[in-house]
């Protein structure tokens, strides 16, 4: 399993009349945790594209709202794999306010897609190379 925590702050534009972080765009902080993870394992979307010529469409996203973000909080965007990608990555969010109470959670799977065929393809070696280590640990 792998994990990464990252914060963000819920600017005022991002909000609705009554304060709270509106709906739609927790989709934006679930992509946030997704870029930020794949960062720390020393990797960019941008290099996976423009480099490797790999993109990384979503198929779906699931979410549950259990207590609203509001206007100036930070909010820790907990993202985990827990398991490594093969067809398909599957992230698993989280995203907590500055007490540490859960806020929202969700899923978002995406697959790989190779630019010059448009086709989709098995997950690239170089991210699970960057994985592997983070899996091995979890074994009894």
């Amino acid at each position: 399993m792998y994990t990464h925590e990252f914060k963000k702050r819920v600017r005022y534009g991002e909000t609705d009349q009554m304060g709270y972080l509106y709906y739609g765009n927790y989709a934006q902080y679930y992509e946030i945790g997704r870029v930020e993870l794949i960062r720390s394992l020393g990797l960019t979307y941008r290099a996976l594209e423009s480099e490797h010529g790999i993109i990384m469409p979503v198929m779906s996203m699931n979410t549950r709202y259990v207590r609203p973000a509001l206007y100036d909080e930070l909010i820790t965007i907990r993202t985990t794999l827990r398991k490594l990608p093969d067809q398909y990555i599957v992230f698993h969010m989280e995203l907590f306010n500055e007490a540490g109470k859960l806020v929202n959670g969700g899923t978002v799977k995406l697959c790989f897609v190779e630019v010059a065929t448009q086709r989709t393809i098995p997950a690239p070696d170089l991210l699970v190379e960057k994985l592997i280590p983070h899996f091995e640990k979890d074994r009894p």
